[in-house]
């Protein structure tokens, strides 16, 4: 159950969660209507605010459990022996691709919260996105073999040079769906700007 704590029964859970992913996706959160959501879900509107204060609530709400369902399924594939950051940022690129691919509604919604411009939101989204992001830093990359680093190379600020690298890759990717659907990004296309990265960065920082 993603909202453990709120007692939701599992079904009417799903049916919650794959009608409001779909309807913020489609719509953004602005223009998503809770007449909407409840419709699809066939549930009522009485029963979904029982649960949640507010549309604002059940956005953040799912925008967080969302994001840790795919934390979740990210650890659970995850070489933790893995101790190169290079291929430890590829890896992670190649997992999320896929699960791109398994869970198109949920992606989607989160494609659409990078996305999203609405101040009533944006803030909360920012702040959200800068602690989960935290967390995932520390568990992924705590172990990282800074033995591969050139003499002489501050490696503190060349790991944050590789993360901003990436970063930047992902934007980019993240862009592409406003215009194509998650299907059309093909997953070698992706993996070969990010092997020229991995090229370029290693040239620059590895022995």
């Amino acid at each position: 159950m993603l909202f453990k704590s709120l007692n939701i029964d599992p079904e009417k859970e799903n049916r919650i969660v794959n009608a409001a992913t779909k309807i913020f996706a489609e719509n953004g959160y602005q223009k998503a209507s809770t007449n909407d959501i409840v419709k699809v879900a066939e549930i009522s509107k009485g029963l979904l605010f029982h649960y949640f204060k507010s549309k604002k609530d059940l956005y953040l709400s799912l925008f967080h459990h969302l994001t840790d369902l795919l934390a979740q399924e990210i650890y659970n594939v995850f070489d933790w022996k893995e101790r190169d950051i290079f291929m430890t940022i590829r890896q992670v690129t190649l997992i999320k691709f896929e699960l791109f691919k398994k869970y198109p509604e949920m992606i989607n919604f989160l494609i659409s919260v990078n996305n999203e411009e609405s101040l009533v939101v944006k803030e909360d989204i920012n702040q959200l996105k800068e602690k989960l992001t935290g967390i995932s830093f520390n568990n992924l990359f705590s172990d990282i073999d800074l033995s591969k680093f050139k003499e002489g190379i501050d490696v503190a600020k060349a790991i944050e040079v590789i993360f901003w690298t990436f970063e930047g890759v992902a934007t980019r990717q993240q862009a592409k769906t406003k215009t194509m659907s998650v299907d059309q990004i093909a997953a070698n296309e992706v993996l070969s700007e990010i092997d020229s990265y991995i090229e370029l960065l290693k040239n620059s920082f590895y022995k």
